[in-house]
């Protein structure tokens, strides 16, 4: 056998090896990495509709932005009424590209509360965004208490110091979230179990 010969065998047996390693891993990992999302996204709706129930595997809708765009619509209901709903929004316009939000909107049209769910701004400046003490202001809000704005905007929302671009991304984002919500209210107030 030549060298370049034992060097293609010995090459192949090396990568074949890794590949099925690779595998075992995977599925070794698949389900415990599986939980783990479910646990988190069981967080973040706790957190945006506090003192709500909601199972991320059932009673949810399967809806579409004004984009054509689809985002699913997790809701709470009790004694038969839907009492609130959670859904993600993206803030395309942030200082180091998108942030995505969860957002939970009470059926009255109050905002129960946001989680930041990724983002890439910078730390330090921007990334206060995930603060409570800065996020916490939001609760409570809607369309009609509420001039969802950033105050170097002229509107009601406190902005960091040194840092404008990414809370005003936040906000307007949260703005277009419970515009959507108030467009959409019928179809997701209605108490239909519509999971696919």
């Amino acid at each position: 056998m030549t060298s370049t010969w034992r060097l293609v065998v010995v090459l192949g047996s090396i990568c074949f090896a890794a590949s099925l390693a690779l595998s075992s891993v995977y599925d070794l990992t698949k389900e415990p990495i599986a939980y783990q999302k479910k646990l988190e996204m069981i967080r973040s709706l706790e957190a945006v509709l506090p003192g709500m129930t909601v199972d991320p595997d059932s009673g949810y809708l399967d809806m579409q932005r004004e984009d054509g765009a689809p985002v699913r619509v997790f809701r709470s209901i009790s004694d038969g009424e839907v009492k609130g709903a959670a859904f993600e929004v993206v803030a395309p316009d942030g200082f180091s590209g998108n942030i995505y939000i969860m957002m939970g909107v009470q059926a009255n049209g109050e905002l129960g509360g946001i989680v930041i769910l990724s983002h890439a701004e910078t730390p330090g400046l921007g990334s206060p965004i995930e603060k409570e003490e800065w996020k916490g202001q939001l609760k409570g809000r809607s369309l009609e208490n509420s001039d969802l704005r950033v105050k170097k905007d002229g509107g009601d929302i406190d902005q960091m110091t040194g840092a404008t671009i990414s809370p005003r991304a936040v906000v307007g984002a949260v703005k277009k979230g419970l515009e959507w919500f108030d467009k959409n209210k019928d179809q997701i107030l209605t108490d239909e179990e519509k999971t696919s």
